[in-house]
């Protein structure tokens, strides 16, 4: 899964498992505007992360994120992919071929996580859910298909911003292709350098006779 464009290696599955106590009580259902505040608190973040794709296989990793723009996927050890977000353009490097592609953040669906001034309202949902514990928020650009589509998965916590804890997302792209993220040990408004988003250009590869 992640051999591809991050648009696909960013796409949604079904929900993401979530521990709750066994006593459940009613609580107010979350709006969007509850989710933009957690958003628009969280300006830092650092977590464990499993990725699942389509066809199951699954990688591990250390996600970094700082807002405006900046993101960093970090792979487990002997994967020579990395994808990273300097504020600007989001990259997609693989090491061992000695490729780069580059993206504008805006064209990936992760724009919601990584532009805290966009206005969610115009393009993301809060979708219903029976678990009042679970918020679950889509976002879609029928403008641009092709951007891909990004479900949002949040536990409720009172310790996290806004009362919302995100336990990772869901992302669809243009050709259907599924990939899950999930998130554990999170941790929001540490301090971040700016130089996590750096990286080492990736060097082409020649066959030699």
């Amino acid at each position: 899964m992640i051999w591809r464009h991050p648009i696909r290696f960013l796409a949604p599955a079904a929900a993401i498992a979530l521990a709750a106590p066994a006593a459940v009580t009613a609580q107010a259902p979350v709006t969007l505007a509850t989710v933009q505040q957690h958003l628009a608190q969280a300006n830092s973040m650092t977590a464990d992360f499993s990725q699942t794709d389509r066809t199951g296989k699954v990688l591990t990793g250390k996600l970094t994120l700082k807002k405006p723009g900046k993101i960093r996927f970090q792979y487990e050890k002997g994967v020579p992919i990395l994808v990273v977000s300097d504020g600007k353009s989001l990259y997609f490097l693989d090491y061992q071929v000695g490729q780069k592609q580059r993206w504008p953040i805006g064209n990936s669906p992760l724009g919601i996580l990584l532009d805290p001034s966009r206005d969610a309202s115009r393009y993301a949902r809060v979708l219903p859910d029976s678990d009042s514990r679970v918020v679950s928020v889509e976002a879609y650009d029928p403008k641009h298909p092709e951007y891909g589509r990004i479900t949002l998965i949040f536990a409720r916590n009172a310790s996290a911003p806004a009362g919302l804890m995100l336990q990772g997302w869901v992302t669809l792209d243009a050709q259907n292709n599924r990939t899950t993220i999930r998130l554990s040990n999170q941790r929001f408004n540490v301090p971040v350098a700016d130089s996590a988003f750096r990286f080492n250009e990736p060097r082409r590869t020649q066959n030699r006779r």
